[in-house]
């Protein structure tokens, strides 16, 4: 066994929630397959420098995409937290959110995309602008627009391409070059529960929502739990709206209010409903989420994103979670 290749006692645990093809690789590699994938996200490799002990790396690379695709490595980041939440090992007292840029190497572009998909995505980046695909938006006055032509239409094509396909890979452009963004939850001991991708310039607070409704502990009886008893975020995250769906579930919001929300409110007077406060104790065990984030970017197929999929890349993500809570499962014993 190779050093951070899955022990024993984990394999015991994870070995019953991989599913194995009734054709294909020998049941007794799928585990040696685990490990060349753990290897490729710990080291940012190229899945070509795969090594030998962990068999033909087209092989290992064809069982991570599958599995990718089915969403294996998230349904096994379920059921582990639905492991620990059998021994009472998950911690909903206290849930954190908060969002990190992973820069993206050159490696992930190209990704490619059917033409009917691509043309959809031109359509719908066109429309938000108010324009059509042909041209651009209406002019003043309800004037009609004129048509590009020559170099100036093909330009305003490229454009709409390129911004096509990062949507679709889950890339953002920024002054850093492009990126994504993951948005994670943690619980009370600052283990994930929860992660959506998104481009790197997207905000924090419409993805709060999105966060919270991944969250799912199931218990050894009845529906799994998807209500925590509070959740912590930063000013980012302040709104009237996440307050509002906090308020409307019960559950309690930790979230400082920002300076211009609070003036505003004072100019309002009586109409501006009443100061918001926090807990200031409470808040202080919001670096668990920090914490997590310190753990998952330890690897470097996950601080750096070498994917073109974004399937690919977020099952890096829960793949890096799985083992973050196996550890935790097997340090209890």
């Amino acid at each position: 066994m190779a050093r951070f290749d899955v022990t024993d006692a984990e394999w015991v645990l994870i070995e019953p929630l991989l599913p194995v093809a009734a054709t294909g690789p020998l049941p007794r590699r799928v585990r040696d397959h685990f490990n060349g994938v753990m290897w490729r996200f710990r080291t940012g490799s190229r899945w070509r420098d795969l090594p030998e002990r962990y068999g033909p790396w087209s092989t290992v690379y064809s069982r991570f995409n599958g599995w990718a695709r089915a969403g294996v490595f998230q349904a096994l980041m379920s059921a582990l937290i639905a492991e620990a939440a059998g021994r009472g090992l998950v911690g909903l007292e206290l849930v954190s959110v908060d969002s990190t840029v992973v820069r993206a190497h050159q490696d992930c572009a190209g990704l490619a995309i059917a033409g009917e998909t691509l043309d959809a995505l031109e359509q719908a980046l066109t429309e938000e602008k108010g324009g059509s695909a042909g041209g651009p938006a209406a002019g003043v006055e309800g004037r009609a627009p004129q048509a590009e032509s020559g170099a100036g239409a093909d330009r305003a094509a490229t454009r709409r391409r390129r911004r096509a396909r990062a949507k679709a890979a889950g890339l953002g452009r920024s002054r850093g070059g492009l990126s994504s963004k993951v948005h994670a939850a943690v619980d009370s001991a600052g283990l994930p529960l929860a992660f959506v991708l998104t481009p790197g310039q997207a905000e924090d607070c419409p993805q709060f929502l999105a966060v919270l409704e991944r969250i799912r502990v199931p218990g050894p009886v009845g529906r799994p739990r998807t209500r925590p008893d509070a959740v912590a975020a930063d000013k980012a995250y302040s709104s009237k709206a996440n307050r509002a769906y906090l308020r409307k579930r019960g559950i309690k919001a930790v979230i400082p209010e920002k300076r211009d929300q609070a003036a505003n409110r004072k100019k309002k007077g009586s109409r501006g409903g009443r100061p918001v406060s926090h807990d200031t104790e409470l808040y202080k065990d919001r670096n668990t989420v920090e914490r997590c984030f310190q753990k998952l970017k330890s690897r470097r197929g996950v601080a750096t994103r070498y994917d073109k999929s974004p399937e690919s890349f977020e099952a890096g993500y829960h793949l890096r979670g799985s083992i973050i809570w196996l550890k935790h499962l097997t340090s209890t014993t």
